[in-house]
């Protein structure tokens, strides 16, 4: 027989087993026994093996379901806490795994400096199998994390930055930059040259609105389409003029309008307001929030991209500052001792910040999973050791049995 034989059995089963042994012990010697002395050490010991094993096969089955489907009383203690049992799970790793004096004392002698740099030294001036070795390591960090959840916080926080600046005065100081400097003069071409397109397209419209609203006489005449061609000759001389001089007194009085702009987006409160109005509309536009979503996925498709050409990024200039920033961290004491401050504080702040979400995540994990999800995981876990109690319960049981009955006969 292999002797590894019970390893692949259940243990559910061995425990079971045995407890079925025992009653067929028990009823064969209460049908077949004899008047023999060893009789009642085995009818002794199967009896309190039976009494012992049932017993722990109602606690270890109680724990997890109501025994035999029958709803009894403190039973099926497991998935009727389960809700409570994850709350204490969360509040457990928050107190012993994420609080900030925990983390402190778990990385208070890590030198991250120094494993960095060699990494980056290692990484990119080791042997090529190396190289792309750290590379696909970093490569395989980037696709196992979680995506969406990264760019919604890359999202986040390019929103939170966008409302937090005040683009009146920044616009407004601009501007004033631009006139000073005599930049505003294209962008006044190109709106001009904007217009001049604009109303050579739209010349029919300007013409039917001249009708519409000429007098019956004019239309009688013919005389409102003379109207129309004059004001039409009469807009595009003014725009070719503006175009050629810009000493115009149009062109002058664009350039007073624009100066006055940036002098009241500096210092008119009210016109700050529209602004900040009309910027929160542009972030919540679906076409910008779109866009914003997809800044992660673009920015991590060009890394990857990157990072899977390692005798290019070798050779290159990252190549030479990730060496330079590696043999620093290494060699530089004050460089090391800076890099490592900064990364325990980042570790320890990241468990300040984050330690309630997660105990929020472990929670509600817990929560959203149903009974026989909570029951089937934990029994994983733990069942195999709670058959061995089953197994301890039928044997201990049995011997204390013996001992009764031994104390008893010598009495």
């Amino acid at each position: 027989m292999n002797p590894n034989h019970l390893r692949v059995i259940p243990m559910q089963h061995v425990a079971t087993g045995l407890l079925a042994a025992m009653v067929v012990v028990y009823l064969g010697v209460q049908l077949l026994g004899g008047q023999a002395r060893w009789v009642g050490y085995v009818r002794a010991f199967a009896e309190a093996a039976l009494v012992g094993g049932l017993a722990d096969w109602f606690a270890v089955t109680a724990l997890f379901r109501h025994p035999l489907g029958v709803p009894i009383p403190h039973t099926a203690i497991i998935p009727r806490n389960k809700d409570r049992i994850g709350d204490a799970l969360a509040g457990f790793i928050r107190a012993n795994f994420i609080t900030p004096d925990v983390i402190a004392r778990r990385i208070r002698n890590v030198d991250f400096a120094s494993r960095i740099g060699r990494f980056l030294v290692a990484g990119l001036e080791g042997p090529r199998r190396t190289r792309v070795g750290a590379m696909t390591l970093l490569i395989d960090l980037i696709d196992s994390l979680d995506h969406t959840r990264l760019g919604t916080l890359v999202k986040d926080g390019i929103d939170v930055r966008m409302r937090r600046i005040d683009f009146a005065p920044m616009l407004g100081q601009t501007l004033a930059a631009a006139i000073a400097e005599d930049r505003h003069i294209p962008l006044m071409n190109g709106f001009i040259n904007w217009a001049a397109k604009t109303l050579d397209a739209n010349e029919d419209l300007v013409r039917a609105m001249v009708h519409e609203r000429a007098g019956t006489v004019l239309r009688w005449t013919g005389l409102d389409e003379n109207l129309a061609t004059a004001i039409l000759e009469g807009l595009r001389k003014l725009l070719d003029e503006m175009a050629t001089d810009p000493q115009h007194p149009m062109f002058r009085k664009a350039e007073e309008g624009l100066a006055r702009l940036a002098n009241d987006l500096r210092t008119d409160e009210r016109l700050a307001v529209r602004v900040t109005h009309y910027r929160d509309i542009l972030i919540d536009n679906p076409a910008m929030r779109f866009w914003l979503e997809g800044l992660w996925s673009q920015a991590r498709q060009n890394l990857v991209a990157i990072l899977a050409s390692p005798d290019r990024i070798s050779s290159g200039a990252i190549g030479a500052a990730a060496r330079a920033l590696g043999s620093a961290m290494q060699d530089n004491a004050r460089v090391r001792l800076i890099m490592n401050r900064f990364a325990r504080r980042t570790l320890i702040g990241l468990g300040v910040r984050y330690g309630e979400d997660v105990m929020t995540l472990v929670s509600e994990t817990v929560r959203g999973w149903d009974a026989g999800t909570v029951t089937r995981r934990l029994e994983g876990v733990v069942g195999r050791d709670l058959q061995y109690i089953r197994l301890n319960g039928t044997l201990v049981g049995g011997l204390v049995g013996v001992l009764i009955h031994a104390i008893d006969a010598a009495l």
